[in-house]
């Protein structure tokens, strides 16, 4: 399997960005408040989340985390909170703009920038039951940045004595009890997200 380029990623990157925000363009107003699978938030605040970068400059945010005196966890939560309360119509034209194509987390590269928002796409997607499917390339290297590249311990995951494996494309990691399901779902789970009962199989 050909590991992905930086070009490879950040054109993943614009192509999820565009595919939700076209799929959220036809979602009628009331089901964004639709609870998501981030604890508390709303689709609206997940929007509002995923595409600070439109709407604040590298300088602006750094003054938004200092008035939150560094905290990341209480500037995420004060600014979805807030910015939600912007139009459907911004937040999807947010989505769109080339400035959320370009974006990196800082220290994250585009694999972070990935994970962002193919995550924070099915915290809205799963809950709304929208059928949308990232591609096999774009998933597998979500879930390459999960296991190899360690973002699973952000989340508290442990992978010790665990084999996963995809049930829809061709992947597996690591050897112990086996812990399956979608691609999707194996994702949300290493991430912490809870999830309908049926989806993971073999889970502790």
């Amino acid at each position: 399997m050909t590991t992905p380029t930086d070009v490879d990623l950040q054109r993943a990157v614009a192509e999820e960005f565009l595919a939700l925000g076209d799929l959220l363009d036809t979602l009628p107003e009331a089901r964004w408040d639709t609870p998501s699978l981030c604890e508390g938030w709303r689709v609206r605040e997940v929007v509002a989340h995923m595409t600070m970068a439109a709407r604040y400059s590298a300088a602006e945010f750094y003054a938004e985390l200092q008035a939150s005196n560094g905290d990341f966890t209480h500037l995420s939560n004060r600014i979805a909170a807030s910015d939600a309360g912007l139009s459907c119509q911004a937040l999807v034209d947010n989505m769109r703009e080339e400035a959320m194509h370009q974006w990196t987390p800082p220290g994250g590269g585009y694999s972070g920038a990935l994970n962002h928002v193919v995550i924070h796409g099915l915290d809205i997607t799963v809950p709304l039951g929208a059928a949308r499917r990232s591609s096999d390339d774009t998933i597998r290297a979500v879930l390459d940045d999960l296991t190899h590249g360690g973002t699973h311990e952000h989340f508290g995951f442990d992978l010790e004595g665990k084999r996963l494996r995809a049930t829809d494309i061709d992947w597996t990691f690591g050897s112990g009890a086996l812990v399956s399901g979608s691609a999707q779902d194996l994702a949300l789970f290493m991430c912490g997200r809870r999830l309908p009962p049926g989806r993971i199989h073999g889970q502790p």
